[in-house]
């Protein structure tokens, strides 16, 4: 058990970034085509954070072109390069699921002051 623990521990980002539910994070992804690799940016409002440990995941919503597209990133995944936070959301949930069936600035989260 402590093998398993050890292994984790090592994979494991040493500077994971602080995520909190509401607010606007970009996230720089590594996408590699062929040869090549690229960073792709990701923005949008993180609605749900999953797990813990190693398994650790945060779900990012964005309104693209009028289509909601969700991504779910690990916290601790090689390809997730960076997470830039933006702004600070003011939520009283855990999970903001309920922002997927608003439209325009219904889907809008408060900013926190102070």
């Amino acid at each position: 058990m402590d093998a398993i623990k050890k292994l984790t521990e090592e994979c494991m980002k040493k500077d994971a970034p602080e995520i909190n539910i509401g607010s606007t994070v970009k996230v720089h992804v590594r996408i590699k085509e062929g040869e090549r690799e690229r960073i792709q940016l990701f923005e949008g409002t993180v609605i749900a954070k999953n797990n813990s440990g190693i398994a650790e995941t945060f779900t990012v919503r964005r309104v693209s072109y009028g289509v909601g597209v969700e991504r779910v990133f690990p916290v601790h995944s090689p390809n997730v390069a960076k997470v830039e936070l933006v702004r600070n959301g003011r939520v009283r949930r855990a999970k903001l699921y309920y922002l997927r069936d608003r439209v325009g600035k219904a889907a809008k989260v408060k900013e926190l002051i102070g």
